[in-house]
């Protein structure tokens, strides 16, 4: 991000540290003796790892609508890109206050149980609002991308824009968060003594691991290059290059 100053990924930076320090309050759980488990690791496990996908989210909003005006196809875009931004991200925190007031209500529960269900339920509200959310906005870019193939602009013909492949980027990293959160509000539906929550195998194969392949995904098909190409900058090749070296005679 720093390389390319494509600060519209900073949410996704913020939204790696937050996992990492979901999974630092979850090893400090796990390591505390059975029947001995305190209230600050759970919360911390517990608030970052929900929050951490909301943020993932809102730096995928932003970089559709700067693909939009690469390729020169704001005419062949349902909303127009400067209020795409906007209007995703609005929406993204709006899931994210709820996610985080969600969190905070089941911090101060304690043993009542009507307040833990009130927080289960603005966590659900949030999931699905999210879910909801992310539904829009692949329709949106699914549009763009029929109208695009279909009447495609001059620019979006030139090697160097490879439009396909960052919408390609998009989709997959959408469609993994919609399966995370497809779980996640299973689980909270199924409440605090339900089948997801008491099995641990649930969070790491349906949440943990699919957020890896985001980031994962993210950092291999990066979407730094859009940003260089809009400031009419030189690209430069991901990963690594094999050079042939001549020894000499």
């Amino acid at each position: 991000m720093c390389k390319t100053r494509c600060w519209y990924l900073t949410p996704l930076v913020i939204g790696c540290f937050f996992e990492f320090i979901g999974f630092i309050g979850r090893a400090a759980s796990g390591a505390q003796k059975t029947g001995c488990w305190t209230l600050g690791p759970y919360l911390i496990q517990t608030m970052f790892i929900l929050l951490a996908p909301a943020l993932f989210a809102a730096s995928i909003y932003m970089i559709l609508g700067r693909i939009i005006l690469l390729v020169g196809g704001q005419e062949h875009a349902i909303i127009r890109p400067q209020w795409l931004t906007k209007i995703f991200v609005v929406g993204d925190v709006v899931c994210f206050l709820l996610l985080a007031g969600g969190s905070g209500i089941l911090s101060s529960a304690k043993d009542n149980p009507s307040t833990t269900d009130t927080g289960n339920n603005v966590i659900i509200g949030g999931l699905v609002l999210q879910l909801l959310w992310f539904a829009i906005f692949v329709t949106v870019a699914a549009i763009f991308h029929r109208r695009m193939k279909s009447v495609p602009t001059s620019r979006s013909q030139q090697p160097d824009c490879r439009w396909q492949r960052y919408l390609l980027t998009l989709y997959v990293a959408g469609g993994l968060i919609i399966i995370r959160n497809l779980f996640r509000v299973i689980e909270y539906a199924q409440g605090n003594d339900g089948y997801l929550l008491t099995k641990e195998a649930f969070i790491y194969v349906f949440d943990a691991l699919p957020m890896l392949a985001v980031v994962t995904w993210l950092h291999w098909m990066h979407p730094g290059e859009i940003g260089l190409l809009l400031r009419g900058q030189e690209t430069f090749k991901n990963g690594f290059e094999l050079i042939h070296h001549r020894p000499k005679n």
